[in-house]
């Protein structure tokens, strides 16, 4: 899961070198926190925060097909 979440991000923002996913596996699903780059955080998020509920939605179908909850969150520096 880390490494797709990490693929699709790491091909949309400009400094992918900066990219560090982290997962936390709790009681309520999988956290999967996205640290980028400061100037790529407008780019991950999207207006109005279109493009991080797809990446979200995408996330929470794979969770269910890996029988998980699944939750994005992009941590600012």
């Amino acid at each position: 899961m880390d490494e797709f979440v990490a693929y699709l991000v790491k091909n949309m923002v400009n400094q992918p070198e900066k990219v560090d996913i982290r997962s936390m596996d709790g009681q309520g699903g999988t956290l999967i926190e996205i640290r980028v780059a400061p100037e790529d955080v407008g780019k991950v998020v999207g207006r109005k925060g279109n493009v991080i509920r797809s990446l979200r939605t995408l996330a929470m179908i794979i969770g269910v097909r890996l029988g998980r909850r699944v939750h994005l969150e992009v941590v600012q520096p």
